[in-house]
């Protein structure tokens, strides 16, 4: 059997140190991006693959960052485990994933077994606001889209994306309008709510806003919607909102079963843009959450040097489809 290239080996090839190699596959963002090409351009020659289990001896870390999300049925949790998968790839780091069903038990369990395998640092998505969480890691931990005890929160900015829900919908007209909230004990559900809100408020003091809560799923959304269009038709709102996607396609189901025309008679939004937004019909007018950029910028932290990490809030962005038209005269 032909000898397995070492360390030593990718540095000669490279023309480079092996603190610098070492440093490439730790995955450290310092290195210059002309080094780390060279060594990378030497792995792929030599086929060099590092020893996993002794660098973790060594370094009391493995190559592994842990993500945990409330429910990976949901499908925005999955589109977001799936961005975090791939910004832990750009650092030569592998994901492991646990759902923690909504459970606060469940998500302490689970950072206490990431611990446990030693992995690189935990992202937590969590179920619920829990403020008082008393956690000491000795790693560092990232909240995304919902904040994980009093850990740095790298999120949509909810109520600046709300808003723009608002908005469009006052410019087509609406002014009858009831708006399905998500759960008040998630901070997400309490900004969403209070952007949309807060924007009506200031476009006019005339807009009939009924607001409902729920939580972010289909049978919340079509319940919710179902009483409203059961009502008659001078009473019933033009215009839902959903804080969710998943309630917003509910609420089109109700409004199909009730042959209430959509976009015609109901304009209906959502939020989130989860891919059966753009596949459902008639296609969903909603906010798309950057995704890709929440993940990249979560994985950065946990690669951070820096001892001062604060929140980081990005803008969402509007997108238009065939859901909401013209408030029906």
């Amino acid at each position: 059997m032909s000898k397995m290239p070492t360390v030593k080996d990718v540095a000669e090839r490279a023309g480079v140190s092996v603190g610098t190699v070492s440093r490439v596959l730790a995955g450290e963002a310092a290195v210059k991006p002309s080094l780390r090409e060279k060594v990378n351009e030497a792995i792929v020659a030599l086929g060099y693959r590092p020893n996993v289990t002794a660098r973790a001896l060594r370094t009391r870390r493995t190559d592994v960052i842990g993500l945990i999300v409330p429910d990976i049925t949901n499908p925005f949790f999955a589109q977001l485990a799936a961005s975090v998968e791939r910004a832990a790839q750009d650092y030569r780091h592998s994901l492991m994933l646990a759902s923690s069903h909504d459970d606060r038990e469940a998500e302490q369990d689970h950072v206490v077994a990431f611990l446990d395998r030693s992995v690189r640092g935990i992202i937590a998505i969590a179920s619920s606001d829990n403020p008082d969480l008393q956690l000491k890691s000795p790693i560092p931990i990232i909240s995304l889209d919902r904040r994980f005890g009093a850990f740095p929160l790298v999120s949509t900015n909810h109520a600046q994306a709300a808003a723009l829900i608002a908005s469009h919908l006052f410019e087509l007209g609406h002014r009858r309008i009831a708006y399905v909230a998500g759960p008040p004990d998630t901070e997400a559900g309490r900004a969403r709510r209070k952007g949309f809100v807060t924007r009506m408020k200031q476009l006019s003091d005339e807009v009939e806003l009924e607001v409902f809560f729920g939580k972010f799923d289909y049978e919340s959304g079509e319940k919710i919607a179902r009483d409203l269009l059961s009502r008659s038709p001078q009473d019933r709102p033009t215009a839902i909102a959903a804080a969710s996607d998943q309630q917003a396609i509910g609420a089109l189901r109700a409004a199909r079963d009730l042959n209430v025309d959509v976009p015609r008679e109901l304009s209906v939004t959502g939020f989130d843009d989860i891919l059966l937004a753009n596949l459902v019909v008639p296609r969903l007018t909603t906010v798309r959450q950057p995704t890709d950029t929440l993940a990249r910028r979560a994985v950065e932290l946990l690669f951070s040097q820096s001892s001062d990490i604060g929140d980081e809030m990005i803008d969402g962005s509007l997108i238009k489809r065939v859901s909401t038209g013209p408030a029906p005269q």
